[in-house]
């Protein structure tokens, strides 16, 4: 079967068809699937959590972070505005009648939104790609999407006038006067059941006037490579970093990287501060909703790193980061 999105040349993470992890593990298979799906050890989530909504200002000196939830983060850093996988619809699935469902609103309501100068878009799943949101944006915004290979192909035929710059592993892009980095997690992508792996998944650098940002997209652990990668880049002011749906680990291990993991690729990335995201707006996996940041404080004690160094903000909220 030929890709769908991508052409180009063998690489050692593309073998002229599909996008994999180089010495990393592929995801699982159906069967996997099937066997986790029917396993019923899914923990009960509530239906509905109340959010305080903010109303961020339309531009920021230093740099602050508003959580959106999930894995959707307002940066503000010295007068630019940059969102992370922005996804503000009610459920994170093909179709709009099933599929996972919001427990929390977005932090911010949509019309609140300040102008945005550019979209970090990490890889294609639904629940980071949400072409509603995206078209809302554009237009509204106009803004460029940066975003790996293959991801601009989907983009373009959902909305097509759509600014999306696409790269490699490796690559700098440009936009809003600032230099971004697109570089290795351990992930994959599909938007169907035909498409596994035609296009690629990326972390990101982030040169800001108010200090570089490494934007980890979805990833697991892989023996940290993904944070030792990243911190070849460094020195970073903030690190944005994944800790959820990570359960059952025997399935989601080589995808999502549990809290712990999380932590010690903190540690490994050289970053001063981080903000953790992917967790408790879509139940996605097995763990109870408020088990991530309990674990995450714990993985913290026990390293002897303070919790305000490393947090895990609900929707809504706002951390000017420090220096």
């Amino acid at each position: 079967m030929a890709n769908a999105y991508y052409k180009g040349p063998v690489s050692d993470h593309f073998d002229g068809t599909v996008f994999f992890n180089p010495g990393g593990v592929p995801p699982r298979g159906f069967g996997d699937l099937l066997r986790w799906q029917f396993g019923g050890s899914k923990a009960l989530w509530p239906d509905d959590v109340g959010v305080t909504q903010r109303k961020p200002d339309a531009r920021v000196k230093g740099l602050r972070v508003t959580m959106i939830g999930h894995a959707s983060v307002l940066i503000q850093a010295d007068g630019a505005n940059i969102l992370t996988d922005p996804v503000w619809s009610q459920r994170v699935s093909p179709v709009r009648f099933a599929g996972p469902k919001r427990v929390t609103a977005p932090g911010v309501a949509f019309a609140d939104l300040p102008p945005i100068d550019f979209v970090l878009l990490s890889h294609n799943h639904y629940d980071h790609m949400d072409i509603e949101t995206l078209r809302r944006l554009h237009d509204r915004d106009r803004m460029p999407i940066l975003t790996p290979l293959g991801n601009d192909t989907i983009l373009r035929g959902a909305i097509p006038d759509i600014d999306a710059r696409a790269g490699d592993w490796g690559d700098v892009l440009e936009a809003g006067g600032m230099s971004v980095r697109l570089l290795p997690c351990h992930h994959w992508s599909a938007r169907g059941t035909r498409d596994r792996s035609h296009a690629l998944w990326c972390s990101f650098t982030v040169d800001t006037r108010a200090g570089r940002i490494f934007v980890s997209g979805d990833t697991g652990y892989d023996q940290g490579r993904p944070y030792s990668a990243a911190a070849k880049y460094g020195p970073y002011r903030l690190a944005l970093i994944p800790i959820g749906a990570y359960a059952p680990r025997w399935f989601m291990k080589d995808q999502h990287q549990n809290p712990e993991e999380a932590v010690a690729g903190f540690q490994a990335s050289g970053a001063k501060h981080a903000l953790a995201h992917h967790w408790g707006t879509f139940q996605l996996t097995d763990e109870a909703w408020q088990e991530p940041p309990e674990r995450l404080l714990r993985a913290l004690s026990e390293k002897d790193i303070s919790e305000d160094v490393f947090r895990a903000l609900p929707p809504g909220a706002v951390w000017d980061v420090p220096v």
